[in-house]
Order: C-alpha cells, then sequence, then structure tokens
C-alpha cells in the first residue's frame, strides 16, 4: 500500500461518518458516502478494506460435523501413499504433481466448506440513534421508519416484517395485498400487528404508548389480552404494573409531531415537554421552582438541535435553563 492509499485508509479508520455508513447506522452519512463511491470508484477496494476492519469478520455458530471433517481429511490421505504420510512434512518428500495436485485440491476443498460455514454476512439487523439524533429508514419490503432520538430497531436480515423496538419510532407500514404479509413491532409491553398503516410507538418510561393516525392495529398485551385501535386512538400500557390507557387524542398531540423536526404541544406541562427532551438526549431534568412543573406550552419548539430547544423553551416559558454536566436545572427567570 502506497503512503496515499495508507493516509485515506488511516482517515476512513478514523473518520466517524465512515463509521456510520460502514455499520448502516445514519441515513445521511449513508447517502453521503454512497455518492463518494460512485464519484470515486479507483478507491472501492481501499473503501471496503476499511469497512472489513471497522466492522469486523461475522462468524456463523454452526459447527461443522466432526464426521464431515474426518471424511475430507481420510479423501486427501488416502490419495497418498504410506511412505509419503510418514514424511509428508519433510524437505525430502517426493510426490507427484499429479498426486500433489490431489491432495492441494482437496485440502482446498475442505477449507471452501468450512468457510462456508464459517463466515457469512450477518442476519441480525440494527439501526440506532444518537442523542438528538432522527434518522428516516427504508426497510427491505418498502416500509418506512423514522426513528427518534436515543432509540434502537432491530430485525432478522430474512423477515423485516418483524421488528424490536426499544424508544420511540413512527412507522408507515407498506401493505402487501398478494400475501396479506403482517407487520409486527415487539416492545417489552406488546406486540403491534397490523397490515399496512401508519402509527407512533413510544417505550419510554417503562411502559409502551401507541398512538395511530391510519388504518387499524391488534395490539396484543403482555398480560394476555388485546386491544383493537381505531384512527385517532391512544393507548398505554405497562407490564410492570399492569395498567392501561385508552383513549382519543387531538391531532394537535405530540406523540408523533417530534418525525418532521419539531415538538408540537398544545396545552402541554413543562414537566412533560421536559420529558420529551429528557429521553431524546439522555438527559435529566432537575425544577429549582415547584411551580414551574404545571405551567402550560402551546407551540412548536425544534427538537434536532439542544442548545436551540432549549432556547424555545425559555422564551415560551419565561424560565432560565442551565445545563451543568448531563443534567438541566429549571429555574424561574428573575426578569419576569
Amino acid at each position: 500500500m502506497n503512503k496515499k492509499n495508507r493516509f485515506l485508509f488511516e482517515r476512513f479508520l478514523n473518520d466517524s461518518s465512515f463509521k456510520n455508513w460502514a455499520n448502516n447506522r445514519n441515513q445521511n452519512d449513508i447517502a453521503f458516502w454512497d455518492a463518494w463511491i460512485r464519484n470515486n470508484p479507483e478507491n472501492i477496494a481501499l473503501v471496503y478494506n476499511a469497512k472489513a476492519v471497522i466492522t469486523g469478520i461475522t462468524f456463523n455458530k454452526t459447527l461443522l460435523p466432526e464426521e464431515l471433517i474426518a471424511m475430507h481429511l481420510d479423501a486427501v490421505l488416502n490419495r497418498i501413499t504410506a511412505e509419503e504420510k510418514n514424511t509428508i512434512f519433510t524437505k525430502s518428500t517426493s510426490i507427484s504433481p499429479f498426486k500433489k495436485y490431489m491432495a492441494t485440491a482437496a485440502v482446498g476443498l475442505l477449507f471452501i466448506l468450512v468457510g462456508s460455514l464459517f463466515f457469512a454476512e450477518p442476519s441480525h439487523i440494527t439501526h440506532k440513534t444518537s442523542f438528538g439524533e432522527i434518522i428516516d429508514l427504508k426497510l427491505p419490503d418498502g416500509s418506512s421508519v423514522v426513528l427518534n432520538g436515543n432509540s434502537e430497531i432491530s430485525y432478522d436480515k430474512k423477515n423485516p416484517r418483524n421488528i424490536s423496538l426499544n424508544g420511540q419510532a413512527y412507522f408507515k407500514v407498506q401493505s402487501i395485498p398478494a400475501t396479506k404479509a403482517k407487520f409486527w413491532v415487539n416492545t417489552n409491553d406488546l406486540q403491534v400487528s397490523v397490515y399496512g398503516t401508519q402509527f407512533h410507538v413510544n417505550t419510554r418510561e417503562q411502559k409502551t404508548d401507541v398512538v395511530l393516525d391510519e388504518g387499524s392495529v391488534y395490539l396484543l398485551l403482555k398480560n394476555g389480552t388485546t386491544k383493537e385501535m381505531k384512527p385517532g386512538e391512544y393507548v398505554s400500557f405497562s407490564k410492570d404494573n399492569n395498567t392501561l390507557t385508552h383513549k382519543k387524542v387531538s391531532e394537535e398531540s405530540p406523540y408523533s409531531l417530534w418525525r418532521k423536526g419539531t415538538y408540537v404541544f398544545n396545552n402541554v406541562t413543562l414537566k412533560e415537554v421536559l420529558k420529551n427532551v429528557e429521553n431524546a438526549y439522555g438527559i435529566t431534568v432537575e425544577f429549582m421552582d415547584k411551580n414551574l412543573e404545571s405551567q402550560l406550552l402551546t407551540g412548536g419548539i425544534p427538537n434536532q438541535n439542544l442548545k436551540i430547544c432549549l432556547s424555545a423553551i425559555e422564551k415560551s416559558t419565561g424560565t432560565q435553563i442551565v445545563k451543568k454536566d448531563n443534567k438541566l436545572l429549571i429555574f424561574k427567570n428573575s426578569n419576569n
């Protein structure tokens, strides 16, 4: 590897954006590096070598049967004379070119067989967002998922319509009329079952919230009961304390509007507003004046930049927010 390629290779390995592309983590980074590769085809080998270093090699846990290994070894050894068996690893061994070729081919076949079982592409796919990050994902079946900050979805490559969620996501499920294939979202509290629809799921606060925008969904709660939802309805269930809420919500509810880059609140308490910030940015909130918790807020708050988000909340509520380490301290603004 020449000096220029070595420099580029090391740059790939140390670039956080490139690491996101290699791990299929951030839609913006994926789009950027896909375009970069198309415009720099001469570096494609270097790119994928760097990707291999970052992601490592995935091993399939399927073990090769000992009987199969023994069978192939016997096939190799049977082609070698008894004398050659005893001296095969010595410099004085004299093997005919044909026998040498046969032995090499048989051993090569064995390694190919072993390699096909032990080296495989990962079958489990995971998408995870960092604090304050929102990504828009397209699943293999055509469905789309908007994943909020500090959230994660995972699924098996062979069954992308069976999703596990930890955090907050908005699903727009592609229906498949020909097969009537279902789509599932699994959380710690329940399972959402649909054919094709749009809905929001949030697993924060030791419970799961589901809000249905259109279509219909069926919920299988972890206590064994089922619920059918209609558009505009909200269901919240906690497995830990077996509490269930099922109600209608207004069109201005904040449950799913975060995906557009803005929290939209309609007479929501400041305590609830800051819960959204806590979850998306992985920080804690402490009210220095408890009376501020019940203050109502109406309007839109940008949610993809913490500094701008907090500044908007301060102006809307007449408060002062001080960030200390990983905590937000909420004060009443002395100028008001």
